[in-house]
């Protein structure tokens, strides 16, 4: 087999393969061993009819057909692999010479994934969130740990919103009580809207032995009414202790309310340092796809959506929720809900492209010390052994695809290395700052969003399925 690339317009690229004769013989003796065992030829068992026979029977046009049908894929793989043409959509094949007898030579012309320019990319700024907590939130901290310890006291005034008050409440359609709206000594939190809002409006400046009745919209129902009357027997306010060395005793486990602040501040360090490291990692990304002009594929945006579908599809299965029922769920339509994906999976290949660029532009590579890493971290996390891992992508011819997410990876730490990092007042954020210790990077993993499995871990399950 001989084979020649040829550049064309429109990022496509013309492949054109020659077949000699005599080794397109031996996939037409392919053809007809296939044949054979589709075949029933009185005499000879199924598979076992010799060619001659078979040639006799149904002619030798048929088996070079499926012979063509059979070998032309195989060859134009074969030549795309030897070229390293990194195709991204299916070809259009022409056989030009050999349908009938002779050698074989076809053409496939078939898209390949573009190269593109990321001018400006080691000057790339992103805004983050300061790693660093400020005193207020650490005083919203304290608020919510001080609301927690509020006290109900009796006040002889109308209720207020942010006011308890108990109440016997009876709920009624038709003359019909209503089970999950009849109650007694209910404590009932005004302005929260946690039952109508027809509720939180008539108990507004109520007071102790006050009747109240009063009709409410269904909220299932816009044509049926209900029918309430609502005993208040009780208005309570929430009295919050003062922020003081003994209240913070009580409330932690901390002698002072210094100590507690402290304590306070270095959780929130923790959390915010996550939320920095994941926000600088989003932001890089999208600088980065921001400075590619040129229109991606629709071959690779429609792959990476499929992929996105597919694998959140097979997340929801896990948990037993079908993707409509999800999507449902979310209160968005189909079609909505695949425009969103649509926009980010856009996002993702233009990530892609750039990253492959950087890499290209400084030269980045994965050395066979990179892919062996590679493997043994797989392997530890799949609890296998590397050489298992290794060989499952060698079977699946994966092994170029996991060396290129090793050297996008490789170009994405370099970017991380030298992007300018400044937070929400334009003020430079020191890189010291978001590095985790042990302790930071568990808690990290803890808030960290789960996220989709590498590729070359998804590889390694599948095996020779990929």
């Amino acid at each position: 087999m001989e084979a020649t690339i040829e550049a064309l317009e429109g990022n496509k690229v013309k492949v054109s393969v020659s077949v000699g004769a005599d080794e397109f013989e031996k996939d037409i003796d392919d053809a007809f061993r296939k044949i054979a065992r589709e075949v029933r030829i009185p005499g000879f068992r199924p598979g076992k009819a010799p060619r001659r026979v078979l040639e006799a029977r149904i002619g030798s046009d048929y088996a070079r057909a499926q012979a063509l049908n059979d070998a032309v894929p195989r060859y134009y793989a074969d030549a795309v692999k030897a070229h390293d043409v990194d195709v991204i959509a299916a070809p259009e094949v022409e056989i030009t010479e050999g349908e009938e007898a002779g050698p074989v030579a076809f053409e496939a012309v078939v898209e390949v994934r573009p190269v593109v320019q990321v001018p400006g990319y080691g000057g790339l700024r992103v805004t983050i969130a300061s790693p660093e907590p400020s005193d207020e939130d650490v005083d919203a901290q304290i608020e919510r740990l001080r609301n927690q310890f509020a006290e109900l006291e009796d006040v002889e005034r109308p209720a207020a919103e942010g006011d308890y008050v108990t109440i016997d409440i009876y709920g009624s359609q038709d003359g019909e009580a209503l089970e999950g709206l009849t109650a007694e000594d209910y404590l009932y939190e005004l302005g929260s809207g946690g039952i109508l809002p027809e509720i939180d409006e008539q108990l507004t400046d109520a007071g102790a032995g006050d009747e109240l009745e009063f009709e409410a919209a269904h909220p299932n129902d816009e044509a049926a009414v209900l029918d309430f009357r609502v005993v208040v027997k009780a208005v309570k306010e929430r009295v919050l202790p003062d922020v003081d060395d003994e209240w913070a005793n009580e409330a932690s486990e901390f002698e002072t309310l210094d100590e507690l602040r402290a304590d306070l501040a270095e959780r929130l360090r923790s959390v915010k340092r996550a939320q920095a490291q994941m926000q600088l990692r989003e932001k890089t990304g999208e600088a980065l796809a921001a400075l590619v002009e040129e229109e991606v594929p629709e071959a690779l945006v429609s792959s990476e959506l499929q992929n996105r579908l597919q694998d959140l599809a097979m997340r929801l299965q896990a948990q037993g929720i079908g993707l409509e029922q999800w999507i449902a769920a979310s209160g968005r339509q189909p079609d909505e809900f695949v425009a969103e994906l649509r926009e980010k999976a856009t996002e993702a290949v233009r990530v892609d492209l750039a990253l492959r660029a950087v890499a290209d532009a400084e030269s980045i590579e994965c050395d066979d010390d990179d892919l062996t890493e590679e493997f043994e971290s797989v392997a530890a996390r799949l609890e296998l052994e590397p050489e298992q891992v290794r060989a499952q992508f060698e079977r699946a011819d994966q092994v170029s695809a996991v060396r290129s997410d090793v050297r996008k990876r490789k170009a994405f730490d370099w970017l991380l290395e030298r992007v300018e990092i400044v937070d929400e007042d334009g003020h430079p954020v020191d890189r010291a700052s978001l590095e985790f210790d042990t302790d930071d990077a568990e808690e990290a993993d803890e808030a960290a969003p789960a996220e989709a499995e590498s590729s070359t871990e998804a590889g390694a399950e599948t095996g020779d399925d990929e």
